[in-house]
């Protein structure tokens, strides 16, 4: 009697085994790619009922809920310091938290090529799975598509996040006012850097890392100091640049940076400088900006640098009155020039 027949299937081949079709297919090769695969590692009280969704507890009288989606495409799947994993619960998360809101659940969606490895699979799985108990933010319910080889490059994941804001609380990137000072919670571009090195195979004195990170503790600490928090951003594709021309438009206002008070790992300016690229253009994934009533700067900046992921924050600008919504830049030479949008992308698919 063949093993369909009894009703067995052989255990997933997770060291040479690959996706295939039949694990889209809704039938019992499915089944088994959730039940060994997914839920062995992301399993958890909400996710183990099994339904289409998760019937979840309601945030407290008076909170609202946040809600935030995030499709990750990065490549190479795997880099220094993280890998599309840990990526896509760090990614989702942060977004949901800089509303400041606290995270409560994700959701995750894949989108598997045929005939790729399941060592893969499970090594970016356990990945997630390692991120989010960590972050205290589980999976509460997911979806998985396979695509014909050559047709979905590996992996794309698409993580949806929730997430209670309390009553009162409003952080927006309309928030910002002339006079307002900016800062960032540390080194900008090790992200971007870090996967365009693996990406080209370039090799520097020392390491570059990439920077993902869950900055909803970070953002907790900011909120507990009651200082007056007018926009918190994480600054990923287009980097600090994109960001801060984003909420300059929102604002109605204008920034000016300063150059020399901008922290940059000096490897990462070396790499940019090779490469060819603007570190403030270049994604991060475990940063945060933070434009704030100039009288709490200093308020702030103490309580990110008394977190392990705000050791290097600074004060980099102000926000200034400008019509025409300007971000400018004070060179380390005197000079002074805009940090305007890029026309394209300088470096595709590191999110």
């Amino acid at each position: 009697m063949s093993d369909v027949k009894r009703g067995y299937v052989r255990p997933l081949d997770l060291k040479h085994g690959c996706v295939d079709l039949t694990h889209g297919s809704g039938g019992r090769a499915m089944v088994q790619l959730i039940r060994e695969l997914f839920a062995a590692h992301l399993g958890n009280e909400y996710l183990d009922q099994g339904n289409d969704g998760a019937a979840l507890p309601a945030p407290s009288s008076g909170e609202r809920l946040v809600m935030a989606t995030d499709s990750h495409v990065v490549s190479p799947l795997f880099f220094p310091g993280g890998d599309i994993g840990c990526l896509s619960v760090h990614g989702t998360i942060n977004d949901v938290a800089v509303m400041g809101a606290t995270p409560l659940y994700l959701s995750a969606g894949f989108i598997l090529e045929e005939g790729f490895p399941l060592a893969d699979l499970a090594r970016i799985v356990e990945s997630m799975a390692a991120a989010a108990q960590a972050a205290g933010v589980p999976v509460v319910t997911g979806d998985t598509k396979v695509v014909e080889r050559g047709k979905g490059d590996g992996v794309f994941i698409t993580t949806t996040g929730v997430g209670a804001l309390p009553a009162g609380r409003d952080i927006g990137g309309a928030r910002a006012r002339p006079g307002d000072a900016i800062l960032v919670s540390g080194t900008l571009g090790d992200h971007g850097v870090a996967i365009m090195s693996r990406r080209e195979n370039l090799s520097f004195d020392a390491p570059i890392v990439s920077d993902t990170a869950a900055l909803h503790g970070l953002i907790a600490a900011l909120l507990a100091t009651g200082a007056d928090i007018r926009v918190l951003r994480d600054p990923t594709r287009g980097g600090l640049a994109a960001t801060l021309n984003e909420i300059a438009a929102q604002s109605g206002v204008g920034m000016m940076l300063r150059e020399k008070d901008i922290p940059i790992h000096p490897i990462v300016a070396a790499a940019c400088e090779f490469i060819g690229l603007d570190p403030l253009y270049v994604a991060n994934e475990g940063k945060l900006v933070c434009v704030c009533a100039a009288d709490d700067a200093e308020r702030l900046l103490a309580a990110m640098r008394a977190h392990p992921l705000g050791g290097n924050a600074a004060c980099i600008g102000a926000v200034t009155a400008d019509d025409h919504h300007f971000v400018q830049l004070t060179t380390a030479f005197g000079g002074r020039r805009i940090v305007d949008w890029l026309a394209g992308d300088q470096l595709p698919r590191i999110c």
